[in-house]
């Protein structure tokens, strides 16, 4: 890694830690530290999964834990069961929490002000368009990819949100029976298997391979939800699966493609696939790709 390049993150992380109030152990003026506030804001009017919390959030349970503990303690929040199922504990906020709730949010409101507030307009303009650009960086090193089962509650809704998405793209809609095969047994191990892309407990993107005979793998349903797209999470889930299959032992890895779906036709091309003649009969493809891959 770049030594400039780290010590520039470095640099930035101790400028905005100090300007945003972090290192203060009464945060905003309240009696708590930054991370009891945020997580009064994550589990909000509605209460929250303590699981769901805990993997939004990357935090350690222990620690988790103790904050939650904290805030007990100061009556903002209580934590039980879930009536239907009693393993599930769910954090809920008190009266006074929630009014805690709204104080933070006010003071935050506040606090973002005072950042804006000595700067030109042009520069509130520029500093807002970085910290957007800052924050799309962020998240998208957030993003974690892993093999899933492709009956799994993740692997379904990416999949489903797929043919979803493909029946309002493709001229005359998609009907995945009429689709050349590429079911949940085939998905799996060892005649293939899928990936999903992960932000903290959210499903955001997938793709698969199915391994065929002769060193060939055929590339299947690649998806990127819209609320990411722009991260680069297309790019990275291709080169994944592409390293997945030269591991297998794949020498040739090949895809098919609707004519309308123009975003991925330019990242297979930027990505090196190459256009060859149709090698199967799907109904709702238009070009063919392929590549070799180096041994």
């Amino acid at each position: 890694m770049d030594a400039e390049l780290v010590a520039r993150v470095r640099t930035f992380n101790r400028t905005v830690t100090q300007r945003v109030g972090a290192l203060q152990d009464r945060f905003l003026g309240r009696d708590r530290a930054l991370g009891e506030a945020r997580l009064l804001w994550e589990i909000g009017p509605a209460g929250q999964d303590v699981r769901t919390l805990r993997a939004g959030l990357g935090l350690d349970s222990g620690y988790l834990s103790r904050l939650l503990r904290s805030l007990e303690a100061a009556r903002l929040v209580t934590v039980d069961s879930a009536e239907s199922d009693r393993r599930v504990r769910i954090a809920r906020l008190t009266s006074d929490g929630i009014a805690e709730r709204r104080t933070l949010d006010r003071r935050s409101d506040e606090l973002a002000e005072l950042l804006l507030e000595p700067l030109s307009a042009k520069q509130r303009e520029r500093l807002a368009a970085a910290m957007a650009e800052v924050e799309l960086l962020l998240r998208a090193g957030m993003i974690e990819i892993s093999d899933t089962d492709p009956e799994d509650p993740h692997a379904q809704h990416c999949l489903e949100s797929y043919f979803a998405e493909l029946n309002t793209r493709f001229d005359a809609g998609f009907d995945v029976k009429q689709s050349i095969s590429a079911s949940a047994s085939e998905l799996r191990p060892p005649t293939g298997l899928l990936v999903v892309a992960r932000l903290g407990t959210e499903p955001v993107g997938c793709g698969a391979l199915r391994f065929r005979d002769g060193g060939v793998c055929d590339l299947k349903r690649m998806w990127v939800a819209k609320t990411v797209r722009g991260m680069g999470l297309g790019r990275r889930l291709l080169g994944t699966l592409e390293m997945r299959a030269y591991n297998h032992g794949s020498t040739v890895v090949r895809l098919e493609t609707n004519k309308n779906l123009t975003e991925a036709i330019s990242l297979y091309r930027s990505a090196g696939f190459t256009e060859v003649a149709a090698f199967n009969d799907e109904k709702y493809a238009h070009h063919w790709f392929q590549m070799n891959l180096a041994r």
